[in-house]
């Protein structure tokens, strides 16, 4: 909203992910040089300063955000010990006032459990690190958890996903204040990504699949695993568990959580990151090597599925040298 000051107030508390709250203040600080107007507050339950969860500690500026005659917006930071800190019944209802009546909240990574525990996220698409997003899911299954989007906006509620997502937040926030040309100074000026290419995926662990109590499904699975570019076709893995194709397909659902195709993929998928990751030839030779046949077929998953190529995934984690 140019020409009105807008006040961001940010969410403190013992244990908080430092880059959760100094990643999105940095990004308003910065975007005040460029023509913006934020007043940023910090505030903790105590009123006092908090130690981080890294050891640094913090200083706030007070127990309340204030009075504020403009735009408004309230930013929670989490911890990974989120249990603690939604059990923490101060901090909850600090959220809860300081939230009441803001034009925005917003959360940071595990912040998303602090505002699922007040009640704000409760009917609302949240987004988290991707690492907690089952845990969001199952301790509030009433907010709706995306576990791939960098960002989630339902509404006046904007979630992150983990830490240094945040600063991809606050720039979209400061572009929906103050422009697009402002945001894009901001970027240039901390040398991040304007919008980060890509979702959660490209960062996520490697293939995790429930362990299957049924000896034919651990089979069909150690077979695939010891050969992705193997003829894993449902025939041949009904063949490895001595099962009918139909009654495979509805053991391994039932057991792994997908079907024995989306197995094969997410495999190869893996075998596929890590010869990227290492020096395994051209994009070609890794298609041949993870089981997709062809670099064409290989590029349209990593489309689908990490939302970027597999070219792209290969500078981006291969190396921190440019």
């Amino acid at each position: 909203m140019p020409g009105k000051q807008h006040t961001i107030t940010v969410v403190a508390f013992d244990g908080v992910q430092l880059l959760d709250v100094t990643g999105p203040v940095e990004v308003f600080t910065t975007a005040n040089r460029y023509g913006a107007d934020y007043d940023v507050r910090i505030v903790s339950p105590t009123g006092l300063g908090v130690r981080t969860s890294s050891g640094v500690t913090i200083g706030v500026d007070g127990m309340e955000a204030g009075s504020s005659s403009g735009p408004n917006t309230v930013v929670v930071p989490g911890r990974r010990a989120w249990r603690s800190a939604v059990a923490d019944t101060v901090l909850i209802g600090l959220v809860r006032r300081t939230a009441e009546g803001a034009d925005r909240v917003v959360s940071v990574c595990a912040g998303a459990f602090v505002l699922a525990e007040a009640g704000l996220l409760t009917g609302h698409r949240a987004a988290t690190h991707w690492e907690l997003a089952p845990q969001l899911a199952a301790a509030y299954p009433d907010v709706r958890v995306e576990d791939n989007p960098i960002f989630v906006q339902d509404g006046h509620v904007i979630t992150s996903a983990g830490v240094t997502a945040g600063i991809d937040l606050a720039l979209h926030l400061v572009e929906t204040d103050y422009g697009a040309d402002v945001a894009r100074a901001v970027a240039r000026e901390l040398v991040v990504f304007m919008a980060r290419p890509g979702g959660q995926a490209q960062f996520s662990a490697r293939l995790v699949t429930r362990e299957p109590r049924h000896a034919a499904v651990r089979r069909v699975l150690d077979q695939v695993a010891a050969d992705p570019a193997g003829e894993h076709t449902i025939d041949s893995m009904a063949g490895v568990g001595g099962l009918s194709r139909r009654h495979l397909a509805r053991i391994f659902r039932a057991e792994v959580g997908v079907t024995p195709g989306q197995y094969v993929e997410s495999v190869r998928m893996e075998a596929a990151r890590a010869l990227l990751e290492g020096d395994a030839g051209s994009v070609e030779d890794v298609a041949q090597q993870a089981g997709f046949g062809s670099s064409e077929t290989l590029r349209r998953v990593f489309r689908h599925t990490l939302g970027i190529s597999p070219t792209d995934y290969r500078a981006r984690f291969r190396s921190t040298v440019p």
